[in-house]
């Protein structure tokens, strides 16, 4: 069965929930979601209404930096320019890696496969789906599977809440929240202009990974927000927009020395 949405004008897929929880113990690898197939365009046009839309701050003046906080947004800028390539060898084990990190006890049978329908791709070749959102999208799932296992786990298998029917798919929703991030924090204008952004920036010059932490909370807190909007696949883009409001608000919060104040990191369980 095919379902197709999108009031723009561009398709996607949606998950639908057929159980709780994934049973691996049997021959056919029954999973709890059919992956419903749409169009790879749901990455970035699923988003258009976050990701497009004229941003208030586009005349602002831009922030002074230090030079580590210059030297750390450059090699984070430098980060999310890195395109997947399914022909590079690091690219390729990244992706081995997050199938073993996702499902350690079954073995991958190549990286062109029906099984990874299984982790929210929207087909057999998941580097159609990475393409969009660059390497650095692979590598936030990735991060967020070996830190945050049993969030990441909870979050794959829909195990919380009352669920709709018609679910977000896993893996393609996480490369719409890395977009999220990049465009919310202004990454890839060439001076950062947004308080959220140079807010951000500090945690960034005490943590490397910082960027790969927020990406877990913002996962984690889309996946609330979907809940307490009692969202289905139509939902998605409204869904994105509070969590973008609603982290923004977070960072911006007096007393937030780190990211693991934020209030939303407590809702991560590793």
């Amino acid at each position: 069965m095919v379902e197709r949405g999108g009031g723009g004008g561009g398709s996607f897929v949606a998950v639908r929930r057929i159980s709780q929880g994934i049973d691996r113990g049997t021959a056919c690898h029954s999973t709890s979601a059919e992956v419903v197939a749409g169009s790879a365009a749901w990455i970035g046009r699923g988003l258009a209404c976050v990701c497009a839309q004229k941003r208030e701050f586009d005349d602002e003046p831009s922030f002074d930096l230090t030079n580590l906080q210059e030297e750390c947004l450059h090699m984070l800028q430098k980060r999310i320019k890195i395109a997947y390539d399914g022909s590079v060898p690091e690219h390729q084990e990244t992706l081995r890696a997050l199938w073993y990190a996702t499902f350690p006890s079954e073995e991958l049978h190549g990286l062109i496969t029906e099984q990874w329908k299984e982790m929210g791709w929207q087909g057999k070749d998941p580097s159609t789906d990475i393409r969009g959102g660059g390497l650095i999208s692979l590598e936030n799932l990735l991060y967020f599977a070996r830190n945050f296992p049993i969030s990441f786990q909870d979050l794959l298998r829909k195990r919380e809440g009352d669920r709709a029917l018609w679910e977000y798919p896993f893996a393609v929703a996480g490369v719409n929240i890395t977009f999220m991030l990049i465009q919310m924090l202004d990454l890839n204008a060439a001076k950062l202009r947004t308080p959220v952004g140079a807010t951000f920036l500090k945690f960034l010059t005490e943590n490397e990974s910082a960027f790969d932490l927020l990406y877990c909370i913002a996962f984690k807190l889309m996946d609330h927000q979907w809940l307490a909007m009692r969202a289905s696949y139509m939902d998605f883009n409204d869904v994105i927009k509070a969590t973008s409001r609603q982290l923004e608000k977070e960072l911006l919060q007096e007393g937030i020395a780190r990211l693991e104040d934020l209030p939303s990191y407590h809702l991560l369980t590793r």
